[in-house]
């Protein structure tokens, strides 16, 4: 795993984030850099926050377990602030 790909998710999550984590371009681009890194945990993660901002809570469940995390029980923004802060460590 490369630390410029997860600067790039941080840096695309940071741009969701900025507009309120609605679906569109944004969303886009984060799902493609996860899909990239599919079978990597953090990328894994990642992917199921874009599916739980998605509505999609089975899918997500999916990926969670695919990370090896939960399903978050705060706000997309909470996790978001969680995931940023795990994934900026090791930038």
């Amino acid at each position: 795993m490369a630390n410029d790909d997860l600067a790039r998710l941080v840096q695309a999550f940071g741009s969701l984030a900025a507009n309120g984590f609605v679906m569109g371009a944004e969303w886009q681009a984060v799902h493609e850099i996860c899909q990239a890194h599919e079978g990597e945990p953090l990328f894994d993660w990642g992917h199921a926050l874009c599916h739980r901002i998605e509505g999609d809570d089975r899918n997500a469940d999916y990926w969670y377990r695919r990370a090896g995390k939960r399903h978050a029980a705060g706000t997309v923004a909470e996790e978001w602030s969680a995931m940023k802060a795990e994934l900026s460590a090791l930038i």
